[in-house]
């Protein structure tokens, strides 16, 4: 069973925009290659395919300086961020970006890393952002690796006479937790205290060599690096520090429906099933879960009084308008205003300070950021909601968005817009119902619903930036929840559970051409009026 956390995998990361697949994960593989080259980097290139998204919007959607940032250390909050490739050139770090043929491209936002450091060690590794933020390591050098980010990773090269020897190290090793049979990893488990250690075969037929991938919940003891290294046969030993939380429990479930039977057992709501499986997954008591989605939510009410300040935005297509719009409906100006107006305005200001590339938390990704905080905002201003009460809510959605991380994907690269803003208006859905005291079932049923509606929804941002369409299919998407969520509440009944209504998503999404998934290749993006437009340079503003 996949590894996946609400805070690792759904609702966040707390990143700069525009999208979470090409500025947070773009971070999270810089970050990674630095500690795989233990902070040591003189030069670096990037390769990107031409046909993948990367390739074609790297440098609208920040991809450059997320890679740089990285590199260097930084966070991805870090004020420094539009100024990092100017930065790096000035301490002496050359960071190239290319774009061509790449033979192992199996995914949009796949890249090509070779890197050198001051003493003239290289390293070449594949990597892919697959979406949320989230990333995958598929080769070091001329190995088939799988390294997620998600524990202290360590590849060992050796060789086969030396095998004996590195198990006897490294597999004698205490750690906190070992889940052999939840690593997401279809390789051997060869056992020991040391956490999860698998075994590589070697990629020519009678070579001499095998690599070993070993995953822990925590670093390694101090000076076992170095005596693993000094064993006769080691050619190499990587050691990756994890860039988010690891696993320390059991995962509670796995679909929507075993989600609902574990509510409906402990007699709670889907908000508070949720943070019982957080909590449980990584060693986490209840209050400090409740604390950490509390800090997020507050992460999203500053994007959202941000986004409605004008003079706080710079976009690269749009001119902001979420203030105009929240005005508007105060004064009773518009044609029928109300809740439902307030939260699309909210949704749209969050995405105007996500498209000035200023800080969100992605929910769940950067490219739907807008959405649930539209959504919760507008509620606890509504409903004078308790901060817990709040945070429960944040639970819920999440808990839809698990279902969706673990049966298909938030990468609208690979599944188009159902997957991200189609995701972010179902998991807002049954955020809804708890706030209204509904059960596990009915959250889940709200969720189904929304997906049903949004079904086939194409990527096709224009000019390769997360403006035009996401603006208005964010704000639509927030609207749309309460109204989901009042059909269910009311009483019409899903006929197409969730867990089969995500399956669908994912099997539709997959079947859509590449023209509509995130390249700026088709859809609006391909309009005269589109691609008239021309990016202005985008430095935030004051954020």
């Amino acid at each position: 069973m996949k590894f996946i956390s609400i805070f690792n995998d759904v609702l966040g990361p707390v990143m700069r925009g525009p999208s979470s697949s090409h500025t947070a994960g773009s971070y999270h593989i810089g970050t990674m290659v630095r500690s795989l080259m233990e902070n040591h980097i003189s030069g670096i290139t990037f390769t990107f395919d031409p046909n993948g998204s990367y390739g074609r919007v790297y440098r609208q959607q920040g991809v450059d300086l997320a890679f740089a940032a990285g590199i260097m250390g930084w966070k991805l909050t870090d004020e420094r961020f539009f100024k990092a490739l100017e930065i790096a050139a000035q301490q002496g770090l050359e960071i190239q970006f290319r774009v061509a043929p790449l033979p192992n491209a199996d995914h949009p936002n796949s890249v090509q890393i070779d890197a050198v450091s001051p003493s003239g060690e290289k390293l070449s590794a594949e990597a892919k952002s697959i979406g949320g933020g989230m990333i995958l390591f598929t080769r070091l050098d001329n190995w088939e690796v799988e390294l997620t980010g998600k524990a202290y990773e360590c590849v060992v090269v050796c060789e086969t006479e030396a095998e004996t020897k590195v198990k006897e190290l490294l597999l004698d090793v205490d750690d906190a937790v070992s889940h052999p049979r939840e690593t997401g990893l279809n390789k051997s488990f060869l056992g020991g205290q040391g956490g999860r250690f698998f075994k590589k075969a070697p990629l020519a037929a009678g070579g001499k060599k095998l690599v070993f991938i070993l995953q822990r919940c925590s670093p390694l003891p101090p000076g076992l690096a170095e005596q693993v290294r000094g064993l006769p046969g080691v050619e190499h030993f990587w050691v990756s520090a994890p860039v988010y939380y690891v696993r320390k429990g059991d995962s509670l479930f796995a679909g929507a429906a075993e989600m609902i039977a574990y509510a409906e057992a402990q007699g709670c709501s889907l908000g508070r099933a949720a943070l019982d499986y957080e909590a449980q997954l990584l060693g986490l008591s209840r209050e400090e879960a409740l604390k950490e989605m509390t800090r997020r939510f507050g992460i999203m009410q500053e994007s959202v009084a941000a986004g409605l300040d004008k003079k706080q935005v710079n976009m690269q297509l749009l001119a902001p308008t979420a203030g105009k719009i929240f005005k508007a409906e105060a004064e009773g100006k518009l044609a029928v205003g109300g809740l439902h107006t307030r939260a699309a305005a909210r949704a749209a200001a969050v995405m105007h300070i996500n498209n000035s590339m200023g800080i969100v938390c992605a929910a769940p990704t950067g490219g739907s950021a807008g959405v649930i905080p539209g959504v919760i905002v507008t509620l606890v201003e509504e409903k004078k909601l308790s901060a817990e009460q709040t945070a429960l809510a944040l639970f819920a959605a999440s808990a839809v968005g698990l279902i969706v991380a673990r049966r298909a994907t938030f990468a609208a690269e690979v599944a188009g817009c159902q997957v991200e803003i189609g995701a972010a208006g179902a998991m807002a859905a049954a955020a809804v119902v708890e706030i209204a005291a509904g059960s596990a079932a009915q959250a889940a049923d709200a969720a189904a619903i929304a997906f049903q509606d949004t079904m086939g929804s194409v990527c096709d941002l224009v000019q390769g930036m997360c403006e035009i369409p996401c603006h208005t299919r964010n704000a639509v998407a927030a609207s749309s929840a309460f109204v989901r969520a009042d059909l269910i509440l009311g009483g019409y009944v899903n006929p197409i559970p969730l867990d089969e209504t995500i399956d669908a998503v994912y099997a539709v999404g997959k079947m859509l051409p590449a023209e509509l998934r995130c390249t700026a290749l088709g859809g609006l993006a391909v309009t005269p009026s589109a691609q008239e437009m021309s990016l202005r340079e985008c430095g935030a503003g004051s954020l």
